[in-house]
């Protein structure tokens, strides 16, 4: 009993773990490896842990403390897929760019499109080309930071509404350029509100990949 304490008191003090950390924890405690997988599926009961995907877990004592810094949901969604960057919806709503509340978490990746619905929240992977997986940068957490205490990689306001443009429009399928003005508008973006200088970067990324006539 004192061993199982020891563990998740360990576990607690880590923003995420894999079923590999438990392991080695457990090893240090003297607990056998069929012990690990007992005191996993007992945590898991308890909801003491939970689970984001197969062998990647979180204490649930650590998600509470950090649930209101949107800087960790964001570290997390960069590490349930690797490599990705938060875009899209999620991305313009950061940057005060969308009018409505979004949700899932949505990320673009070169992986194949996958969604992880998780006790902490839903994230969603749109696959990209990979000559499109950039325009994205880290966020360098910091305790008192405004954005947060955890790094997380996100596309820039320019780049975020064009995957959304991407995506919704099956790859641009269809759109002309002189139509973006008013799909973007359709979506009820704040595109007024984006710097003069990230509106020209989105209309230079469209450019490479829309017919102008």
């Amino acid at each position: 009993m004192k061993c199982s304490k020891n563990l998740i008191e360990q576990l607690g003090s880590l923003p995420y773990f894999s079923k590999r950390t438990i392991s080695q924890l457990g090893s240090q405690l003297g607990l056998k490896n069929v012990s690990v997988e007992t005191y996993i599926s007992r945590y898991l009961k308890r909801k003491e842990i939970y689970h984001l995907k197969k062998g990647l877990y979180v204490a649930s004592d650590y998600f509470d403390q950090n649930r209101g810094d949107i800087s960790y949901s964001f570290y997390l969604a960069n590490i349930l897929r690797t490599p990705s960057y938060i875009s899209s919806w999620t991305a313009l709503q950061y940057f005060d760019l969308a009018t409505e509340s979004i949700y899932p978490i949505t990320s673009i990746s070169p992986k194949v499109t996958r969604t992880f619905k998780t006790k902490i929240g839903t994230f969603a992977y749109q696959s990209i080309k990979k000559e499109l997986f950039s325009d994205f940068h880290l966020v360098e957490g910091m305790p008192s930071s405004m954005t947060g205490k955890f790094d997380f990689f996100i596309a820039s306001p320019p780049k975020a509404l064009f995957d959304l443009v991407y995506f919704k429009t099956h790859q641009f399928r269809g759109v002309r350029l002189k139509d973006i003005a008013s799909l973007v508008d359709g979506l009820r973006i704040d595109f007024e509100e984006m710097k003069s200088k990230d509106r020209a970067a989105f209309y230079a990324m469209l450019k490479r990949h829309i017919s102008h006539e």
